[in-house]
């Protein structure tokens, strides 16, 4: 089993900045790749940025060159750096991590991009 804790949503300005986070406890060795997704209001989750175990990432296009995924050497936190945030980011964002045979997800964060 794993658990996911998210950290670091709230409310910015359009062009503003945030960080969240995501702590991983229990089998975090079982972990082969984390990630980001969001669920806008009325909208299905979509995936924001992952990262595998070797470091490797992916982007959706809409994030490209404004957000970047990292993780602490141990794996077992995740970052989402989300700069020049606009208000179609808004958003509940959602922690996610791989295993071998399950997928994890974390409560969510709110994410809200005033105009």
């Amino acid at each position: 089993q794993v658990q996911l804790v998210e950290s670091g949503g709230g409310l910015v300005q359009a062009g503003g900045s945030l960080r969240l986070s995501c702590a991983a406890t229990g089998s975090i060795f079982r972990i082969n790749a984390m990630g980001w997704y969001r669920q806008a209001p009325g909208k299905q989750r979509e995936l924001v940025a992952t990262i595998n175990s070797g470091s490797s990432t992916n982007y959706a296009d809409s994030v490209k060159g404004r957000f970047t995924i990292s993780r602490t050497n141990a794996k077992n936190t995740v970052y989402l750096q989300m700069n020049s945030l606009k208000p179609e980011d808004t958003a509940v964002y959602y922690c996610n991590a791989l295993t071998g045979i399950s997928s994890y997800w974390g409560q969510g964060t709110q994410v809200t991009v005033s105009s």
